[in-house]
């Protein structure tokens, strides 16, 4: 008996289907967002590929449709959008793009891009994407309506399919005359980059209603305008980023520009740190064991380029990146291994912008999440921190986000994997960023930087404003900063927490003048940190050690074990004196030689009653230059106050 059905009790074919193309693709696009992300997807493409430069161009150009494939094809001859980047379309490229939501960057940890609907998010502008790379150019019909039934593209090849290119002269137009490419390069049969071309959707189709013109092109530029300055500051290959519009009449003007560099003494240190981390990561894919995280530090400086601006906005940067070692989790080596992820983060810290080289005031910084691109703005890629975090973290399907337990999600591998990056590998790249901050300052090595004691104490993240997802980073990171000498003292030292005294005194008082003084000529390591670094102080040592802080009483302890004032004037220990005398602790006096003398010297305080001793002090009543009391005797005099 043949089976041709399975009705609600029998048996037949049975199983899964694949839903249509168009209709997996308006999937993805419902979830993934519209706007500047787009552009970011493609600039990882171009990271991913090696490239160095990328360029985003908006013609307005309208080419010819009379030698075309098809009628149909005329539609796609206007405005468009291209994206060119100076690497080339490797076999696996070709293949990669063809296979929708598999990416084949998945099983290439090394690469940024992973996501097989990163590319696809293009839909939201076009339905017919081109790519021209290398000897080859492609078309994409998602429709399946323009090369033939069934048929979602069509390639061609320079020089095997010439005669057809040549024939069908104006479908290939929009290939000529743009980013270097000409006819002797068809001649030649290779193009050296690649550029993609997408038509402006100008009416409704089946994938999408949204229409894209001019000005909606703009808004998409000006979208990723919103975080340009810092969307190179984590990129390894990609250097320079261009948004140009080309006019009808083929006139091009720059819309802007940004660019990584590194400064003239410094042109080495970025690329010799970049191929150490290059190296850890091939180590940690190779799986050869490493208990340690490498880390490297190198500054960068981001010009951004602006048409209608007067100058250029140019901000410095100091970038650490690190890579966790085969070894240092056993839980993180698993989940790597599973989610073919690396344990890489970076961590950048804005050292100057150029309204505060002009003196203007800069506005607050806000650290923000990355996941080698700036994750798209909103609250959730808000850290609290004073410092930009990248990394490879495990994101939502949209891309919009990083993910973390929840309760429908408390096993989901990806985010175990964050939490175990935040917390093994996180702490240790950001105290390396502080720490190497004051190598360089003390070394004198970056004298480019505008580094100082205020710009590192700004690098500690204040407890109190830190999120929650991001709050396990604190303690590891401030047992590893307490390991090392962080705090700054006033006698111009780095010194360790286990030597410093912390004041928060008023230093416009002339007593505190005297007292600080007074305990750095004694060899005392006193130090004033702001607020938040003390907050950071009283959790790393809560329940460990004491953090010992400038008092009265701790000031008669070091004045009882120094035992002498030499060098101090007479009005800088009666300043120490009231001082001591502040928390009303006089018993505390006996053997501070503060006890001052009619005679301008002074002695220490002492128990004894006998009549030698008396002292007497002026008051309103009985003032210091009184005449004697008969009964008092003449020897009293010298020990009048």
């Amino acid at each position: 008996m043949q089976r041709t059905g399975c009705d609600f009790y029998g048996t037949g074919r049975f199983g899964q289907t694949t839903p249509p193309l168009v209709d997996f693709l308006k999937d993805i696009l419902r979830r993934y967002p519209e706007g500047g992300q787009i552009l970011k997807e493609l600039i990882q493409n171009a990271e991913d590929a090696g490239a160095t430069e990328v360029k985003f161009l908006y013609d307005e150009t309208q080419y010819g449709t009379e030698t075309l494939w098809s009628k149909d094809m005329a539609q796609y001859q206007g405005p468009a959008l291209y994206v060119h980047n100076n690497a080339v379309f490797t076999p696996e490229d070709w293949h990669g793009i063809q296979e929708i939501a598999r990416s084949r960057k998945k099983d290439d940890p090394l690469k940024v891009g992973r996501f097989g609907i990163g590319f696809n998010s293009v839909y939201h502008i076009t339905d017919v994407p081109c790519i021209f790379s290398g000897d080859q150019i492609g078309m994409l019909d998602p429709h399946q309506t323009l090369f033939g039934p069934h048929e979602s593209g069509q390639c061609w090849n320079l020089k095997d399919d010439s005669k057809e290119i040549s024939e069908l002269s104006d479908q290939f137009a929009p290939f000529i005359g743009i980013f270097g490419s000409t006819k002797e390069t068809f001649i030649n049969g290779s193009f050296p980059g690649t550029f993609f071309r997408f038509p402006l959707r100008l009416q409704p189709s089946q994938l999408s209603s949204n229409l894209y013109n001019k000005q909606k092109v703009l808004e998409l530029f000006e979208s990723f305008r919103a975080d340009a300055d810092t969307v190179l500051l984590f990129l390894k290959s990609v250097q320079d980023i261009s948004l140009l519009v080309r006019e009808a009449d083929g006139t091009e003007k720059l819309v802007f520009r940004v660019s990584a560099s590194e400064s003239a003494a410094l042109t080495q240190e970025r690329p010799d740190s970049i191929k150490i981390l290059g190296a850890a990561i091939g180590n940690y894919c190779e799986k050869i064991p490493s208990s340690s995280i490498t880390c490297v530090t190198y500054p960068i400086n981001i010009v951004l380029e602006d048409e209608s601006a007067r100058g250029a906005q140019r901000t410095s940067w100091l970038v650490c990146n690190g890579v966790g070692g085969r070894g240092i989790s056993s839980r993180l080596d698993a989940l790597a291994d599973e989610l073919k992820f690396v344990p890489v983060i970076g961590i950048a810290t804005l050292l100057s912008s150029r309204a505060e080289e002009e003196g203007g005031t800069a506005s607050a910084f806000s650290g923000k999440a990355f996941c080698f691109l700036p994750l798209p703005p909103g609250e959730e890629s808000k850290t609290g921190l004073p410092v930009h975090i990248s990394g490879f973290f495990g994101l939502t399907d949209n891309r919009r986000s990083i993910k973390w337990r929840e309760l429908d999600q408390w096993r989901d591998p990806a985010a175990l994997w964050n939490e175990f990056l935040v917390l093994n590998v996180v702490p240790r790249a950001y105290a390396t960023l502080i720490l190497d901050c004051i190598e360089r300052l003390q070394a004198g090595r970056s004298p480019d930087l505008p580094l100082s004691v205020d710009v590192i104490y700004k690098l500690w993240p204040d407890v109190k404003r830190v999120t929650a997802h991001w709050q396990p980073v604190l303690e590891p990171l401030f047992h590893e900063l307490f390991q090392h000498a962080v705090l700054y003292s006033l006698s111009g030292h780095w010194v360790p927490l286990e030597q410093a005294c912390f004041s928060e005194l008023d230093e416009s008082l002339d007593c505190t003048r005297s007292v600080l003084s007074y305990l750095q000529s004694s060899g005392k390591q006193v130090v004033r940190v702001p607020a938040h670094v003390a907050a950071a102080v009283q959790l790393a040592a809560s329940g460990v050690r004491p953090v010992r802080k400038v008092t009265p009483a701790w000031t008669r302890q070091v004045l009882r074990k120094a035992a002498h004032l030499g060098g101090t004037s007479a009005a800088e220990k009666l300043q120490l004196l009231e001082f001591v005398l502040s928390d009303q602790a006089y018993g505390e006096l006996l053997g501070l030689e503060l006890l001052p003398l009619q005679n301008g010297s002074f002695v220490p305080f002492s128990s004894s009653v006998s009549d030698q001793d008396v002292v007497y002090i002026s008051s309103e009543s009985y003032p210091r230059y009184a005449r004697t009391p008969p009964s008092a005797p003449a020897r009293t005099s010298s020990r009048l106050l």
